[in-house]
């Protein structure tokens, strides 16, 4: 792998120290809330999630199809034309290796953990909208609820998910690589704002870097109770507090252990083989299952999704008194919001090289295609079970979130192992995850270097995994729920400043002449 001329940040001295002790005091208190006085924090947790989620749903909504309009805007004009890096420069990474890296930081634990549970909940639990029957109990009603929630799945997973990260990562990689400054909020924000003050730069990045913590923290939950599940099954693992925090303890030194080798040795290798194993147990599940069903279903799926786009993407529960999507899409988008600073500046500093429109097509649609598949192969193969074999798992899901891939793989061939399987692939993403979110956070800390200290990557990969156990012990999903909509939803407005930043800048650039070359296309 060639090293990337001219980036910025990699000369030592960059740190911050403002930011990173600010950042990890806001961290540290947060833990020590939820540890101290678990029911207290709870509750608490519990009424701001619903205040957060009742009042500024809609903001959120709003912000995600303003994102995705961006990139798309940036994409079919002269601005795709700009290459990251400048006119002479070429990508670090194979397209295969930068798919593969881009995708396990981005959503590799979640995959797993919603990839059975969300279309089975959906079925069983349709929200009120003009698409779902939630009151059907003949056959035609029961396949129309089935369309339904693999519609609002894809909502979840699709281009909206990854709009957001395609315009941070943009924005990011633009300035560090074109304007020669770090990769980080604060970098940007200097660059598209020159006269914004440093003290708000500073809090800036120091709520990036909260938002970072607290929605990778929010993952690695997710993957720990899903561990715990399979050990379960496997080992008789009981299913509690303690052991889900021996679970975080033990994968989180993994991790620092993966984020002291660094990107090369550590992340990228980890990332390869987990992407293997997943694609492995995609295919056993296409192969064993009913194949000819999920594929009709690929593509009825798609077009189910792109007929309904607007409607889904627009849709806030105006008029109904459900209050649905709070758990769900007002969740997500938050979630997404939250791992932005950290998938942003994780694909834009191994994007180096690629134009604006090969960054945008690459992050926006090869992975929300293969996301596609994915939630087709396991969330229709579950569906296929409920509506035309033995069905139960809707009551298994409902029961119980982790145990839904467990209980799935229950009726296929080989479970016992298969099963083995999966638990290695969720430990391995929620060690990319956690490696990965420890080295972009130590960046943003150290205002964009690229090569930030031992000390503080290992640093936030122990704060990653100690606020995901404190939050686990206190409030279980609401209080992971909650960690990611409150610090996602301050950082929406952040995400509207840097777009806005980004399309002034790179229309400036290009039509002064300092975008594409004569030998672009």
């Amino acid at each position: 792998m060639a090293s990337t001329p001219d980036a910025p940040g990699n000369s030592p001295g960059n740190f911050n120290p403002v930011v990173f002790f600010a950042a990890v005091a806001v961290i540290a208190l947060l833990i020590l809330f939820s540890v101290v006085n678990a029911s207290l924090a709870a509750d608490s947790f519990g009424a701001i999630q619903a205040f957060a989620t009742h009042n500024f749903g809609w903001f959120l909504v709003l912000v995600v199809n303003v994102l995705l309009g961006c990139a798309g805007l940036m994409a079919f004009t002269r601005m795709g034309e700009v290459r990251l890096g400048g006119r002479e420069a070429r990508p670090e990474y194979s397209r295969l290796t930068w798919f593969a890296m881009l995708f396990s930081a981005g959503m590799g634990i979640g995959l797993l953990f919603y990839g059975v549970a969300e279309p089975v909940l959906h079925f069983s639990n349709p929200p009120l909208t003009a698409f779902s029957n939630p009151e059907a109990a003949a056959q035609q009603g029961l396949l129309r609820n089935a369309q339904h929630a693999m519609g609002l799945t894809f909502l979840h997973w699709g281009l909206h998910a990854w709009g957001i990260y395609a315009v941070i990562g943009l924005g990011l990689a633009y300035v560090g690589y074109n304007r020669k400054m770090g990769l980080s909020i604060g970098a940007f924000l200097k660059a598209a704002y020159p006269r914004i003050p440093d003290l708000f730069v500073d809090v800036i990045d120091v709520l990036a870097i909260t938002a970072t913590v607290c929605g990778v923290a929010a993952s690695l939950g997710f993957g720990a109770t899903q561990i715990n599940a399979g050990l379960g099954l496997l080992a008789g693992v009981p299913d509690n507090n303690l052991s889900r925090s021996i679970v975080i303890f033990i994968i989180t030194m993994l991790a620092t252990i993966s984020v002291a080798l660094g990107l090369d040795k550590g992340i990228r290798r980890l990332s390869e083989v987990n992407m293997v194993l997943a694609i492995g147990l995609a295919l056993f599940v296409l192969i064993a299952g009913p194949t000819v069903f999920l594929l009709d279903s690929y593509v009825q799926n798609i077009g189910y999704y792109l007929q309904r786009f607007v409607y889904f993407s627009t849709w806030t529960e105006a008029y109904s008194a459900a209050d649905w999507q709070s758990s769900w899409t007002i969740f997500y988008w938050a979630w997404w919001i939250s791992w932005s600073p950290f998938v942003g500046i994780f694909i834009a500093r191994i994007s180096y090289g690629r134009t604006v429109r090969e960054f945008i097509g690459g992050v926006l649609l090869v992975p929300t295609l293969f996301t596609f598949a994915w939630m087709t192969i396991f969330g229709d193969s579950a569906l296929y079970i409920e509506l035309f074999a033995a069905g139960g798992l809707s009551d298994a899901v409902n029961q119980s979130m982790p145990d839904a891939l467990f209980a799935f793989l229950h009726h296929y061939p080989m479970s016992q192992i298969v099963s083995g399987v999966a638990v290695i692939i969720v430990a391995t993403f929620f060690v990319t995850s956690a490696d990965s979110g420890a080295l972009v956070t130590a960046m943003i800390a150290s205002g964009g270097n690229h090569h930030a200290g031992f000390a503080p990557r290992v640093t936030w990969a122990v704060a990653m995994g100690a606020l995901a156990g404190s939050l686990l012990w206190s409030g279980g999903f609401g209080a992971l729920q909650t960690a990611a909509i409150v610090t996602g939803l301050p950082f929406a407005l952040v995400l509207l400043v840097l777009a806005i930043g980004l399309l002034k800048m790179l229309r400036s650039d290009v039509a002064s002449g300092h975008g594409p070359g004569p030998d672009e296309p």
